[in-house]
């Protein structure tokens, strides 16, 4: 068997309300869903989701090559880009390629990808994650109230701006969530300096009892991760934005991350290395963002260090089918050969609305004034 080429499609995430995190929000709730399709001589494909980002400059790492070889045509993509760097967005079509890979890999072996990856137990422990930035503090308690009916009981803020309005956000997802003990967790997403993030973090706890506090610095800050994290009593989690395990290392070595955290969008053998790399250390893993590659849940399914994995949204883009349940307060993986994505491209083609992650007003653009305040709000 061998790769004779692929195709792209784009679709689209409606998420029915705002979406958004302490950088922007997207009013429209739409946003853009990049699919790859990997092709063979036999006519099996193997889909893939994550970004469009150097498809081109990537393929003759794969053309012509046995699907099955996965590891080794990851590291060849890898080797493809070494000086041109395969970080960034490139690191997502590397992680697009290698999510189709696994899904031929799993369907030519007739099995579903999380058990062909080691998985005893198809449930995957979850925490309700709704990008609730946008949402009215009115209207808050039904969307959370929609994950309890789920069998949620921990939940994940986006916030850091506005310390009194944090907390009563949480005093409503606790009621929403009607668990005795929720885990709590809030999302400032890279838009504090050291010192600011010690006096909110510090602040938070005085009133709730926080499971970690995620991605509060600049990614690429060690030795600030490590002085937070010795600060105050919550985990500190980060590491969706780090792509290879060659910016792991010294956040890793500094001892500044609690929870390592590693993005959906970059792939399958990127959460396998990153959660070796991590039980090296006796540190749990959490992926992010599954809504932007749900084969990833496989693989939580999979490593010994799974710690809990974010569920972004109830629902799945348009054209897009997942053989996986969301209940019981996680995931519920198939028994579907490959990854359990199907596409229907009739569908896709047929729907006229579109949404881009990367508008102004979105979370995917950072503001300007992130990390230069010293009180708790203001622009």
């Amino acid at each position: 068997m061998k790769i004779t080429g692929y195709r792209t499609l784009q679709t689209v995430h409606d998420w029915g309300r705002p979406v958004g995190d302490v950088n922007g929000v997207i009013a429209s709730g739409i946003t853009d869903v990049p699919i790859v399709i990997l092709e063979t001589d036999e006519g099996v494909e193997g889909i893939g989701m994550g970004t469009h980002a150097d498809l081109e400059r990537l393929f003759p790492a794969l053309e012509g090559k046995d699907p099955r070889a996965v590891t080794a045509l990851y590291d060849a993509m890898l080797d493809r880009v070494f000086k041109s760097s395969h970080n960034g967005a490139t690191f997502g079509g590397i992680g697009a390629f290698d999510t189709a890979l696994w899904d031929l890999k799993a369907k030519l072996a007739g099995e579903p990808l999380w058990r062909l990856l080691g998985a005893d137990d198809r449930f995957v422990t979850g925490y309700a994650s709704p990008l609730d930035a946008g949402i009215p503090d009115d209207e808050l308690a039904a969307l959370y109230g929609r994950f309890a009916a789920r069998g949620f009981t921990a939940a994940k803020l986006k916030g850091g701006r506005d310390l009194a309005r944090d907390l009563a956000r949480f005093d409503i997802a606790r009621d929403a969530l009607g668990a005795n003990d929720p885990a709590f967790m809030l999302d400032a997403n890279e838009s504090w300096n050291l010192k600011q993030a010690v006096r909110y973090v510090s602040a938070i706890e005085e009133k709730v009892d926080l499971t970690w506090i995620e991605e509060p610095l600049r990614r690429w800050d060690a030795a600030g991760h490590a002085r937070l994290s010795s600060a105050v009593r919550a985990a500190v989690a980060t590491g969706e934005n780090l792509t290879g395990l060659e910016q792991y290392r010294p956040i890793l070595d500094a001892g500044g991350v609690d929870v390592v955290q590693a993005g959906a969008v970059w792939g399958i053998t990127h959460l396998q290395r990153v959660a070796i790399a991590a039980h090296a250390r006796d540190l749990p893993v959490s992926p992010v963002g599954l809504t932007a590659n749900f084969a990833v849940a496989a693989v939580a399914a999979a490593i010994p260090n799974h710690l809990t994995a974010e569920v972004q949204d109830l629902g799945s883009p348009v054209g897009v089918t997942i053989d996986q349940e969301i209940a019981g307060g996680g995931i519920v993986l198939g028994d579907r050969p490959g990854a359990g994505i199907a596409i229907d491209e009739a569908s896709i083609a047929a729907y006229h609305a579109s949404g881009n992650w990367q508008e102004p007003a979105g979370p995917h653009v950072r503001s300007p004034r992130a990390g230069l305040r010293l009180a708790d709000q203001g622009a």
